[in-house]
């Protein structure tokens, strides 16, 4: 294990060093970076950084699509000593530009095909004046627009030295919140650092091993991909969202480009197994394939394990505030009558876990409870939101914060955790996490929208489902192609509901709350 001291940003320092000429990313369809052309692009940015007034401890937006180009930009912002914010290019203006105003970023690196309509929502939240510095890409792939967008700058002086120290904010990834709003959840070096050693000792990877980027850089599973090869002085390949999501493709790009590490959702993995024509394929130098976010339903494991028999495949899971917790490892042969999901498996190595009651006591051995975990992976808190940080965290006899999870896990007596269910209204959907509440929030933004609400229901192969039940006003009817489409303009893509039911009004409880138990049992 390292010292440490070690950040994020000592290990592309290390590989720059003695891999320099090394292909340390590649762009899917084309281009690539060694560790000599990565490191020396991010201290482009980080001097042009702080060129602009960016200084340790501030925010640098990073608002453009999967590409070289924002993969440098977030490691120059950490060389500074800043944190990186990444928005999802795909989302909806206006949430992109809560996010940057929500962190009120020093600076931005974006897409020209974004600055109008930021600009717009930045002017809608009352975000007046000057506002952030922007470094605006013409296009994206490469590193080269990057490059060219520095250019356009001028020369600028080379930033002071700086050395982050671990317990600085590395990057803020934000999760859908319950207000409606997202929330900021903040990492330092120090929890990033030790899930990456982590990794390094529990998969023993390799500096001839080439990581798959499937997950998009705002997603937490994105953290494994860029910075454990980092580490290593392997190999990332960076996947397109567009392509991410066709699997003839992806299962032709895992086989051409090599891979030997693949990271994704069980979506994508039952996707590919289902759809991909993998059996054309050569996939020998896949060793290990890696799936969280989700639970994997059994029958589509088992299939995807019939078309790739040689890799160890393991189950991560975590939220984005502790990263991975719990992993456990499948075994070769899926059991052809195992209907029940997989275990999340044993808490990592470096962290504790507990199995909880709702007023903090351990439960009876092999009882029902939150599962609680405490260690370095833990965020520092949610941005901006105390009272939000304070409800996160049980604090034991002893004064110890635990993070509470919100799942509900039962622990066998060899120390392996079941996954249950959800503590409240939060849900995981193709490997996001969702709050109903936000979804909702999208839908009253329609004008005609009088009441909503959204519940989570299971599809017929098990998969959670989202059903928006919606009261229209004003005479308006209720039109189930007219409510997709304004989802789609308000809401990410793993936020639309899948049906749409249209009622009079919503059903209430005694204390005139809205009656979720009997949405939910709804026909």
């Amino acid at each position: 294990m390292r010292a440490s001291g070690t950040t994020l940003v000592d290990y592309l320092a290390d590989s720059a060093r003695t891999r320099r000429g090394h292909v340390a990313v590649e762009d899917v369809p084309d281009g690539m970076l060694t560790y000599g052309d990565l490191d020396a692009l991010s201290d482009r940015v980080r001097d042009h950084l702080h060129y602009a007034g960016v200084r340790p401890g501030d925010r640098v937006g990073v608002y453009a699509r999967k590409s070289i180009d924002a993969y440098a930009a977030m490691l120059g912002a950490m060389k500074l000593g800043a944190a990186y914010v990444p928005v999802d290019i795909s989302a909806p203006a206006w949430r992109c530009a809560f996010i940057l105003a929500d962190c009120d970023v020093r600076a931005v690196v974006l897409e020209r095909s974004v600055v109008e309509g930021w600009r717009t929502e930045r002017a809608a939240l009352g975000e007046l004046g000057e506002g952030p510095t922007l470094i605006v890409l013409e296009e994206t792939g490469g590193g080269q627009g990057l490059a060219r967008a520095l250019d356009a700058r001028g020369a600028v002086p080379p930033a002071p030295a700086h050395t982050p120290a671990p317990d600085d904010l590395a990057y803020i990834l934000y999760t859908s919140g319950s207000t409606g709003k997202p929330k900021g959840v903040m990492l330092s070096h120090r929890a990033a650092v030790a899930f990456v050693e982590w990794c390094s000792t529990a998969f023993s990877p390799r500096a001839d091993d080439r990581f798959s980027s499937h997950a998009p850089f705002h997603f937490d599973l994105s953290i494994l991909d860029l910075y454990v090869p980092l580490k290593h002085g392997a190999t990332v390949v960076l996947i397109d969202a567009d392509r991410g999501k066709e699997p003839i493709g992806l299962a032709q790009v895992i086989a051409e480009r090599r891979l030997t590490v693949w990271y994704s959702t069980p979506t994508i993995l039952s996707v590919l197994g289902e759809f991909g024509r993998m059996e054309r394929h050569d996939y020998s130098a896949l060793r290990h394939v890696f799936f969280a976010g989700e639970v994997f339903p059994v029958k589509h494991l088992r299939a995807v394990k019939e078309r790739l028999p040689h890799p160890e495949f393991h189950n991560l899971y975590g939220p984005t505030e502790t990263n991975v917790c719990t992993y456990h490892r499948i075994p070769d042969q899926v059991e052809p009558d195992r209907t029940t999901p997989y275990p999340i498996g044993r808490v990592c190595e470096q962290l504790r876990a507990r199995v909880v009651e709702p007023d903090g006591r351990d439960v009876t051995p092999g009882g029902e409870g939150e599962l609680v975990i405490r260690g370095d992976n833990v965020m520092l808190g949610y941005w901006n939101l105390p009272d939000r940080t304070d409800q996160a965290f049980l604090v034991d006899a002893d004064g110890e914060q635990w993070y509470r999870t919100g799942d509900i896990v039962t622990e066998d007596a060899d120390g392996v955790f079941t996954f249950v269910g959800r503590r409240d209204r939060m849900m995981k959907r193709r490997g996001y996490r969702i709050e109903l509440g936000e979804v909702e929030a999208g839908l009253y933004r329609h004008a005609a929208v009088r009441e909503a609400a959204v519940v989570a229901v299971a599809g017929a192969d098990g998969s959670a489902r989202l059903r928006a039940f919606v009261a229209m006003g004003d005479g308006h009817v209720g039109s189930v192609l007219e409510m997709k489409r304004f989802s789609a303009a308000v809401l990410p893509a793993y936020m639309i509901p899948d049906q749409f039911t249209f009622v009079d009004a919503l059903p209430k409880t005694s204390t005139d709350k809205v009656d979720y138990q009997r949405l939910a049992g709804a026909p």
